[in-house]
């Protein structure tokens, strides 16, 4: 009952004031015993009760909830054999999405998605320490380049000019060689708009055999619609080829889950990239009654040990696929791959010519990830978003994009991983 006099006081004094022409300091200067007593009216807590007052009465609507702020964090990962120090952005949505990245190798390494019941398991394959990063990994998270996928016998022509690259992958190139990209330092910088961070990287003429300068930079972007977005932009002072992606291995049941086999894939895409037997492009087929068809979505594990050259060639799945780029369209639907067991679900929306799934054909459970547990024989997938493999040496062939920078020019690239559970 004090209250509602008190409350009731509360809403009738401005209007009083009004009526007598009288000011709060004039009242003040008349009454300031009385109001240091009775003049909540002025405080906050006071206004909170004004404004709850007024909501429960009815004269007013409620302040809505307001949503919780998108941040990016940033701590110490690990120091290089130089001192140079490692460190990891952990982005956060305004969900609780997460996202972890390393500037060691520019590397996604931690994605915290949500099940149907809205619980979080991290989906990517990774190490909890730098020395694993460095010593073990199969290329976990990392910007793979400047050419991610291979490139025949390590070697190619540009105008007129042979280049030679390592042969660190039977007789191919691979990922950049010896020391790509992925095994570099970044400078980092945290986005002061969004919850994002771009890393940046000056690649010097004739790094790994490749020519020009060449000034690149990754920017990775968590939305508050659970997407992770990953801009690639890229400029050189002499002719050169380059080929970006990012390199995460999924496994939409949690990372350390045994078996990605179970998952159910779709790649919207009538053509792969056949190969010979060491992974280099010989032809581009049609899907139709091949193990290559997934068109509707299918269980990876269904056909993966089928009869059929290519599955033996790649030790099960691990082609590039050809994405339908529509026109006027700025990104295609590249593949969608859903965990029928916790229900989450990721699609990839992409601007490339190409997506590669990879299916885990090397791993053999000799890496223990961050969480304690080994990874086994195909229980972590890639879905890389690249043009396709060994475009230096099919310059001008029809297809196939080309993978040419010129001075002038600047490469992008845009992918998006969209995530939702059903």
């Amino acid at each position: 009952m004090k209250f509602s006099r008190h409350l009731f006081a509360t809403l009738l004094l401005p209007g009083i004031l009004l009526q007598s022409n009288c000011t709060v300091s004039e009242v003040g200067s008349k009454t300031k015993d009385g109001i240091r007593k009775s003049a909540s009216f002025v405080s906050s807590n006071s206004k909170k009760a004004y404004q709850s007052g007024k909501a429960a009465l009815g004269l007013a609507k409620a302040q809505p909830p307001q949503s919780k702020p998108m941040t990016v964090a940033k701590k110490a990962f690990g120091e290089m054999p130089d001192g140079s120090k490692v460190s990891e952005y952990v982005l956060t949505n305004a969900h609780g999405m997460q996202v972890s990245l390393l500037d060691y190798g520019a590397t996604v390494k931690d994605i915290m998605a949500p099940d149907r019941n809205g619980a979080y398991a991290n989906v990517s394959l990774g190490f909890g320490n730098l020395k694993d990063y460095r010593e073990k990994s199969p290329y976990f998270g990392c910007t793979a380049g400047r050419y991610a996928n291979r490139i025949a016998k390590g070697a190619f022509t540009l105008d007129g000019k042979e280049f030679k690259l390592a042969a660190n992958n039977g007789p191919n190139h691979l990922h950049g060689g010896e020391r790509g990209f992925d095994k570099h330092v970044w400078s980092a910088r945290v986005s002061e708009t969004k919850t994002a961070v771009t890393f940046t990287r000056r690649s010097p003429n004739g790094e790994e055999g490749y020519p020009g300068n060449l000034s690149c930079k990754v920017t990775y972007t968590l939305t508050n619609d659970n997407e992770l977005k990953v801009e690639y932009e890229a400029t050189t002072d002499k002719p050169t080829v380059l080929n970006l992606t990012n390199h995460t291995y999924f496994n939409l049941a949690g990372e350390g889950d045994p078996t990605i086999l179970d998952h159910e894939l779709t790649l919207p895409a009538d053509q792969y990239v056949a190969t010979d037997e060491t992974n280099i492009p010989t032809s581009v087929d049609k899907v139709d009654g091949t193990p290559f068809d997934f068109r509707k979505a299918t269980v990876i594990g269904k056909r993966i040990e089928a009869e059929h050259p290519q599955i033996k060639y790649g030790k099960g799945y691990d082609h590039t696929w050809v994405v339908s780029q529509k026109n006027g369209e700025p990104l295609a639907h590249a593949a969608t791959l859903r965990d029928p067991g916790s229900g989450r679900v990721m699609e990839i929306y992409t601007d490339q010519p190409g997506i590669q799934f990879y299916a885990g054909n090397y791993l053999d459970g000799s890496f223990k990830g961050q969480g304690g547990k080994v990874y086994p024989f195909r229980s972590g997938m890639c879905l890389e978003t690249q043009v396709f493999p060994d475009s230096p040496n099919h310059q001008g062939e029809e297809g196939w994009k080309s993978c040419v920078l010129r001075p002038g020019e600047t490469y992008t690239h845009l992918t998006v991983h969209k995530f939702t559970a059903e």
